[in-house]
C-alpha cells in the first residue's frame, strides 16, 4: 500500500503530542518566560511541520531543540538582555522541593542567555558537550568555559544549591539540581 499525505500529518502530530510538554519545559528554561517559550515552540514545531517529510526518519526532537535554542539566542541578540518575568507554567506533579527549585529557578534568571542556554542543554536536556556545542552552534571550547562561568556564577549567587548547604540533604552522593560539579 503506498503511502498517503496524510502519513506525515499524522506522523507529525503523533510527535508534537508526544514532546510538545517537554520541549515546551525546555524553551521555558532557556527563556525564563512562559510566553516567550509558547511563542519559541510554536515557531520551531511550523518550521518542523515544513520540513517534516525529511526530518521524521531521522531525531526531530533533537532538530526542534536546535530551532528552540537558536530562535532563542537570536531573540536575545535583538531585545539586548531585556529580562520579563512570569509566572512559571502549571506543574503537573507535586513539587516537593519547592523553595531549591524557585532558588535555581531565580539563580539561573541571573545568568547572562549564552550561560544559562549551556546550562539547560547540558544538565537538564543532558546533551554532551559535543551536541551542546551543535545545537548553540559554538565551539566545543565555548561550551566547556561558559559552562565553568556559568556554574561559579551559580555557587556565587545561590549559595544555598550547594549539597552541604541545603538541609535534610545526605553530604555525599546529592545531585538533587543536577548543576553539582567540581569548582
Amino acid at each position: 500500500m503506498a503511502p498517503t499525505a496524510n502519513d506525515g500529518r499524522d506522523g507529525y502530530l503523533a510527535f508534537v503530542e508526544s514532546h510538545q510538554h517537554r520541549l515546551l519545559r525546555a524553551a521555558y528554561l532557556i527563556c525564563g518566560n512562559r510566553h516567550q517559550a509558547e511563542d519559541l515552540l510554536q515557531e520551531a514545531l511550523l518550521k518542523l511541520a515544513l520540513r517534516w517529510a525529511s526530518v521524521r526518519d531521522g531525531d526531530p526532537a533533537a532538530y526542534v531543540r536546535a530551532i528552540l535554542y537558536r530562535d532563542a539566542v537570536s531573540w536575545w541578540r535583538r531585545r539586548r538582555r531585556e529580562w520579563l518575568s512570569a509566572a512559571p507554567p502549571d506543574r503537573v506533579t507535586v513539587d516537593r522541593d519547592g523553595a531549591l527549585r524557585l532558588t535555581l529557578h531565580d539563580a539561573l534568571g541571573q545568568l547572562p542567555p549564552r550561560q544559562r542556554a549551556v546550562l539547560v542543554l547540558r544538565y537538564y536536556e543532558d546533551l554532551t558537550e559535543v551536541a551542546t556545542a551543535e545545537a548553540l552552534g559554538v565551539t566545543v571550547g565555548t561550551v566547556k568555559s561558559q559552562c565553568h562561568a556559568a556554574l561559579r556564577r551559580l555557587r556565587e549567587v545561590a549559595p544555598d544549591l550547594a549539597p552541604g548547604k541545603r538541609p535534610g540533604r545526605a553530604l555525599s552522593g546529592d545531585l538533587a539540581t543536577g548543576l553539582e560539579v567540581n569548582p
